[in-house]
């Protein structure tokens, strides 16, 4: 089965960094034109650049994941700029509060619950209205293996994720019988911007040697691939699927 994405539009959150920038660029690489979307426009349009290179369009949009006002307008003008949405990459997301459960205010989960579940679903929602009028469509929402095992002192973030992936499930369910796939991706501790500081610490060295079999860190390269499958025809007997790239990480 192909995995040859031209001619394919995929929207992808969060594109402004990290694994988002990583996932943006193996579509592009695939030949998919690209709504990109983040906070920051300024490396949001950094990733539109790098994109385009690889001879496709790729359109920014300043997008926060907290507000429904901007979740419409992303749709709008990814809509209007290409025509319609293949595939949605639902990658948005915030580690949010780190402290124990009894400390985590009720601001803290109102953030992280906003951002990593109702925004996404919202999004999800608004693009899978499209997808069901043409019969087509993938939505890939970017959970963590934090959704499928508790992690302490980030009850909001594992909370969040976890309801993400039912979200993907129900979805899956739901959408089956228009010709629409959604599954989730679960990454574990991926090298990035964000957390690369941490993980150079002896602590965060500890971290990597104790909890991962394979005693590194995954290179967001290693991950992209896998949202290129499941946005192309190779995944076309796949829905509601939970897929896990951790290096073993969920086995201990």
């Amino acid at each position: 089965m192909r995995r040859d994405l031209r001619g394919t539009v995929a929207l992808v959150t969060g594109a402004s960094r990290g694994l988002g920038r990583a996932f943006a660029l193996a579509l592009a690489e695939a030949g998919a034109d690209l709504a990109l979307a983040a906070r920051s426009v300024d490396d949001l349009r950094l990733t539109a650049e790098a994109a385009a290179k690889h001879g496709v369009r790729a359109e920014a949009f300043r997008t926060d994941m907290r507000e429904a006002r901007d979740i419409e307008a992303l749709v709008e003008g990814a809509t209007r700029a290409f025509g319609r949405i293949d595939v949605l990459v639902n990658n948005a997301g915030i580690s949010g509060a780190e402290k124990p459960v009894l400390d985590v205010a009720r601001q803290e989960w109102e953030e992280a619950l906003a951002v990593n579940l109702l925004g996404p679903a919202l999004l999800a929602r608004a693009v899978a209205r499209g997808m069901v009028e043409r019969r087509q469509g993938r939505i890939i929402n970017v959970a963590s293996i934090a959704g499928l095992a508790p992690v302490s002192r980030l009850g909001p973030y594992c909370v969040s994720k976890a309801a993400l992936i039912q979200l993907t499930r129900v979805m899956a369910l739901e959408l089956a019988r228009h010709n629409v796939q959604v599954n989730a991706l679960c990454p574990g501790y991926f090298r990035t911007p964000m957390n690369e500081t941490f993980f150079a610490t002896p602590k965060g060295q500890a971290v990597v040697q104790q909890a991962i079999p394979m005693q590194r860190l995954g290179d967001p390269k290693e991950l992209a691939p896998m949202v290129v499958f499941l946005a192309s025809e190779a995944s076309s007997f796949m829905t509601g699927s939970v897929v896990v790239v951790d290096g073993g990480q969920t086995l201990v």
